[in-house]
């Protein structure tokens, strides 16, 4: 059965789309990118600063979901510029510190509200990881 995943501490769907669904023992999540979930706004402090927002966004819906970012299985990164690259990912590597998920990262062309970056994810529930 799948169910659709709601966070209030994170930013609501901008679209027609769930922030996440839950199928079985899995989540997925939709994109996140850097918005502060109280003003809708796309934090500033560039690439490291949206990167720590759109990771803290991600938690926070997998949190809501049962899920953490420690049973994140697979993240698929989108980044508008390949120079923010080692920025992103230092900044990323706090978050995954440990048994970090299959990852891929991808230049896309441009993003949502021209954030620089964008992250998804696909994740198993707590009680199965």
């Amino acid at each position: 059965m799948k169910k659709i995943i709601v966070s209030d501490k994170a930013p609501k769907a901008i679209g027609p789309y769930s922030v996440a669904v839950q199928i079985g023992q899995m989540v997925y999540t939709a994109g996140q990118i850097g918005l502060d979930p109280k003003t809708g706004d796309i934090v500033t402090g560039g690439i490291e600063a949206e990167t720590r927002q759109v990771l803290t966004n991600l938690k926070n819906v997998l949190e809501d979901s049962g899920s953490s970012l420690g049973d994140v299985v697979k993240t698929t990164v989108f980044l508008r510029d390949m120079a923010d690259f080692a920025k992103m990912n230092a900044i990323y590597g706090e978050f995954f510190s440990q048994n970090p998920p299959a990852r891929s990262t991808i230049a896309v062309a441009g993003l949502p509200k021209g954030c620089g970056v964008e992250i998804e994810a696909v994740a198993t529930l707590r009680e199965y990881a």
